[in-house]
């Protein structure tokens, strides 16, 4: 309908221009004097409806063209869209299969060198094993395994090879079986003799000059094992069996076997060196002074009970002077406190305080005596411990850098004097501290009981004078 309305003005105003466009005369002619003849305004509405009739069908194919068109365009686009759709669909389910199908062969991969890796692993391992049963087995004279044409054949071969000759090895060595031989006896001597192998693990030697059960002495050779039975090698010799049969397991010849002494603290001491002398020598005076201080403390705490029950017995009495004349008769710092007292009874109570702390101050240096240098002893003692433990540390390493750590016995000397350089200064550092304190505290004790008895004396006086 909207459409309609406004076609109806547009179709007015062509005809109306149509209208003035015929009056107009054409250019070139004049025009007629005679006026046109006029139209009547029904004739205009007819032709106006009949031109508005005629302009409304043509728009109105026009419209069902476009919108023909307009459906057709769609239906053409949906389809085109579809088959898009459909294309996307297609690719992204091929993407998604070959990034599938790449995943696949990436696992496929990996399990591949995985795989290629442990190839290489057993490989190395198989060839270390080759070499290792080459060199195990060439002291017995099996050359086989070092041969050109051994190396060159196949990995089952060489296996084969391998597991046959260790296997007439191990018959071969496995019997009992006398040979002639040198070896050396307990006091270093070398010695022609007959040499009993059994199997490859055990040997005994006899001769004229001594015999018995045989340990490896290096490079090959063999010792004869102190406290070992020569009867029991004379024995074997003649071929019958004795009573007790001694034995030394070893299992190769090549490395020497030593006898491992028991240790002593001697031994323990000198393993640790100069420093661990040092520390034991602090020690030992470190205990001295302790036993000094001991002794002195111990006659200074007995004494002071006696002192104060004497001259208390006089003050209790007014005689002052039988009182100084006891304290005289003692010796020691419990007796001057308490001389220091009686000769200023007489002082009022505060001053005579003070006295007593002068005096117990001026005292104090003879009860601390050695305590400070205890305490500093057990202090050093772990330091030069310490000392000892970088130092062996130190050699340690110059030895591995020299000598690389293929040899433990070229490492024992520094790692000796790192353990027990500290072991040491904490044995002596734990006791002479724990001692030391408690000496310490022992003194402070003795202080209190010389204060006491003193004010006991005073006090004892002052009651004097109240009853009197």
């Amino acid at each position: 309908m909207m459409k309609k309305s406004l076609m109806i003005p547009l179709l007015a105003i062509t005809l109306l221009t149509s209208a003035a466009l015929a009056q107009e005369p054409a250019p070139g002619t004049q025009p007629a004097d005679s006026p046109a003849p006029a139209v009547s305004k029904d004739q205009a509405m007819d032709q106006l409806e009949t031109a508005y009739q005629k302009e409304y069908a043509f728009l109105e194919a026009q419209l069902r063209d476009l919108r023909q068109q307009r459906a057709e365009f769609e239906a053409e686009a949906a389809r085109s869209m579809n088959e898009r759709q459909a294309q996307i669909d297609r690719a992204e389910g091929e993407w998604i299969g070959l990034q599938s199908r790449a995943e696949r062969l990436q696992n496929m991969l990996a399990d591949a060198e995985r795989q290629l890796e442990t190839i290489d692993d057993a490989r190395s391992t198989l060839e270390a094993t080759f070499l290792q049963a080459g060199s195990t087995l060439e002291p017995f004279g099996i050359d086989a395994l070092q041969s050109e044409v051994y190396l060159g054949a196949p990995d089952g071969e060489r296996i084969d090879t391998l597991f046959s000759e260790a296997l007439n090895l191990l018959a071969r060595i496995s019997k009992v079986r006398e040979t002639p031989g040198a070896y050396f006896l307990a006091d270093g001597t070398e010695v022609q003799g007959r040499i009993l192998r059994v199997g490859n693990v055990m040997a005994y030697g006899y001769s004229e000059q001594g015999g018995g059960a045989l340990a490896p002495a290096g490079e090959g050779r063999l010792k004869v094992w102190p406290g070992a039975d020569r009867d029991t090698a004379a024995s074997l010799a003649t071929g019958s069996l004795p009573s007790s049969l001694g034995v030394f397991l070893f299992e190769s010849e090549s490395r020497a076997v030593e006898e491992q002494s028991d240790k002593t603290l001697l031994s323990v001491i000198n393993s640790g060196g100069t420093i661990a002398w040092i520390i034991v020598a602090l020690g030992l005076f470190g205990g001295i002074l302790i036993v000094a201080r001991l002794v002195f403390l111990r006659n200074a705490s007995a004494a002071t009970g006696k002192i104060v029950e004497r001259v208390g017995r006089h003050v209790r009495k007014g005689e002052i002077d039988k009182a100084l004349a006891t304290c005289k008769e003692f010796q020691g710092a419990t007796a001057r406190v308490v001389a220091a007292a009686v000769r200023n009874l007489d002082r009022d109570r505060v001053h005579l305080e003070d006295i007593i702390s002068e005096s117990l101050l001026h005292e104090s240096s003879h009860l601390n005596r050695f305590g400070s240098i205890i305490l500093v002893i057990a202090a050093v003692a772990p330091l030069l411990g310490l000392l000892g433990t970088v130092t062996g540390m130190i050699t340690t390493f110059d030895i591995i850098t020299e000598f690389g750590t293929g040899d433990p016995k070229l490492l024992s000397g520094g790692i000796s004097i790192a353990l027990v350089t500290t072991e040491v200064g904490l044995a002596v550092a734990i006791p002479t501290l724990l001692l030391g304190n408690v000496l310490s505290s022992w003194a402070e004790n003795i202080k209190g009981g010389m204060e006491k008895g003193a004010l006991r004396v005073i006090n004892q006086y002052k009651e004097h004078r109240r009853t009197a």
